[in-house]
């Protein structure tokens, strides 16, 4: 869609959200005209709402499918689903396959209509209300939220296309439309300077306005904002972003992390004690899950995801995006060793055995009792219930266990339903993007950038130790400590939306995304299972890749310089 102006007349649904551990408290409004807005708090809470929910989550956006079915984390087991133009070359400038266009440039659009249409409202027929006071600290921080998400969305934008328009201001569909492309360090600038400006001026905590029955704990704070900044600066200091390789990027993003450390340490943030508590039904309102939560978002509650991905064989179950032998081999041992290492203790015909315990969080295996529903062990050998040779069965030899609720119950009789979060920014992620950042800047895993806390080891570290892994090795070299970093972000962060971003920005594609392997698991004579790793599929790469095209007709619309390859 061309960028537009975004008329007062709309209906705005809300969709159930949450950060922390409550929903928000926006009710759903019929919007006719500016004046009608600035009547009441609500309706221009409404806005709010609006904007929030063009805010970008995973639970299948590709008919079922998740973005990390189009890397090496997952097969998605329904044959011919759009998540495939992304490997097998059909996806272009006709069919862009991009889920983060339209909502972000319509997102963008509210945000400018809030700034610049109803930033100082005074609702003076509410003064005498019981509550003015604190229903007008809440409207004033709409700004700094409103900001925030801009920014939010032109990450989003920046990430895919690179050099897109800036659009800072509510205009017409023609000014919009007429806007040049600017360069990406001039769109990651926007950002930092952004979340600089708003940073201590926006929330730390919706608590605090003193209206307990608004805590407003499902919106961007303090903390948010810190980490959209921290995001953002690793990615500028990417390959993809950073063609001259400034070190001087590499430092401001350890850095931004450097400050997202500090905060969250004086707001009592720091990592879940239990990994597996991240991505439950529950974790909205588990104290050691919000822990760690900065953002997220809470869909309404569903089934659909479970119905996506449960095992099939099940009844009404899909089967879904299923883990690849790739993901399940960069799972290390107990003991930290890879399970290459010849000391490892790795045994083929044992091959889950003594890993690392985020592997039984994620993935599930071969004769392993999962779901709650199915009352029988996993039979994912050649000819079993759940296996390849079922339609839509696991082509890989596993099925996903995160983000499911294992008490879910898909059957046409006795269904339920549970809330799902999706983890837009949680705190282990920032330990690794800072070791990133400390990493690239000073050439070593083991050397602490000036004024800042940790060296790269260290702060992978604290990741790992809440893992129950060993520390990383010493003595690594800078090629051997990257290699062993990926790792351990593809290991921790799987099924969070980074995979496809990370290799990209990194430039790594061809690396890592030509060879997709699987398991197959046989019986024997005496009825013992069988493990071999094998190759399930060769994919082409393209560099091209790197980078979304622009649609057809908005480049040729408003006359985007169409991004290298796409023409």
């Amino acid at each position: 869609m061309k960028l537009k102006n975004i008329l007062y007349a709309a209906t705005l649904g809300v969709v159930a959200l949450s950060s922390c551990s409550d929903k928000m408290n926006y009710k759903e409004y019929n919007v006719y005209d500016d004046q009608y807005i600035k009547e009441m708090f609500g309706r221009v809470g409404g806005f709010m709402t609006r904007i929030y929910n063009d805010l970008d989550y995973d639970f299948g956006n590709y008919s079922g499918a998740m973005l990390s079915s189009a890397t090496d984390e997952s097969v998605y087991s329904h044959p011919g689903n759009a998540i495939e133009d992304f490997y097998n070359g059909a996806w272009g400038p006709t069919n862009d396959q991009s889920k983060i266009w339209s909502s972000c440039w319509d997102g963008i659009s509210y945000c400018n209509l809030v700034l610049d249409e109803f930033k100082d409202c005074t609702f003076p027929n509410y003064v005498l209300d019981l509550h003015y006071k604190e229903e007008m600290a809440q409207y004033n921080n709409y700004q700094y939220e409103a900001r925030w998400a801009r920014a939010y969305f032109y990450f989003e934008l920046v990430r895919q296309y690179k050099n897109v328009p800036l659009k800072t201001r509510h205009m017409t569909a023609s000014e919009a439309n007429s806007l040049p492309q600017v360069s990406s360090d001039s769109i990651f600038n926007f950002i930092d300077s952004e979340c600089k400006e708003i940073q201590d001026s926006i929330f730390k905590n919706y608590a605090t306005i003193g209206y307990p029955t608004k805590a407003e704990t499902a919106r961007a704070n303090k903390l948010t904002v810190m980490a959209l900044r921290a995001r953002a600066a690793l990615y500028h200091a990417s390959p993809l972003f950073n063609t001259n390789n400034d070190r001087q990027l590499w430092y401001e993003a350890a850095k931004r992390c450097n400050e997202l450390f500090i905060e969250a340490a004086s707001s009592g943030k720091g990592l879940a004690s239990d990994y597996s508590k991240l991505c439950t039904s529950d974790s909205w309102k588990d104290t050691d899950a919000q822990k760690e939560f900065i953002f997220g978002r809470r869909t309404a509650a569903s089934n659909a995801f479970e119905k996506y991905n449960f095992p099939i064989g099940m009844e009404n179950a899909g089967g879904g995006n299923c883990p690849t032998q790739n993901l399940v081999d960069a799972f290390e041992m107990k003991n930290g060793k890879s399970i290459d290492d010849p000391d490892s203790g790795y045994d083929p015909q044992h091959p889950y055995a003594n890993r690392d315990k985020r592997l039984g969080m994620i993935v599930a295996v071969n004769d392993e009792q999962w779901p709650n529903d199915n009352l029988t062990k996993l039979e994912i050998y050649e000819g079993g219930a759940n296996s390849s040779s079922v339609t839509y069965g696991t082509p890989t030899g596993y099925y996903l266990k995160k983000y499911c609720n294992p008490s879910t119950i898909i059957k046409n009789t006795g269904s339920n339903s549970f809330y799902h979060i999706w983890l837009t920014f949680r705190l282990a992620e920032f330990y690794l993007d800072y070791a990133e950042a400390a990493l690239n800047y000073t050439g070593s895993g083991y050397v602490k950038p000036d004024g800042l806390q940790y060296t790269a080891a260290e702060a992978i570290n604290i990741v790992r130790k809440r893992a129950g892994q060993p520390d990383m090795a010493t003595g690594l070299s800078f090629e051997e400590f990257t290699k062993k970093y990926e790792n351990e972000r593809f290991v921790e962060l799987a099924f969070e939306g980074h995979r496809f971003y990370d290799l990209r920005r990194w430039k790594k594609g061809a690396d890592y995304l030509k060879t997709i392997r699987k398991m197959n698991i046989t019986k024997d004579a005496e009825g013992n299972f069988v493990y071999s790793p094998a190759i399930l599929e060769t994919r082409n790469w393209e560099d091209k890749w790197n980078l979304f095209p622009f649609p057809q007709k908005d480049a040729q619309v408003c006359h985007y310089t169409q991004n290298p390859g796409w023409n």
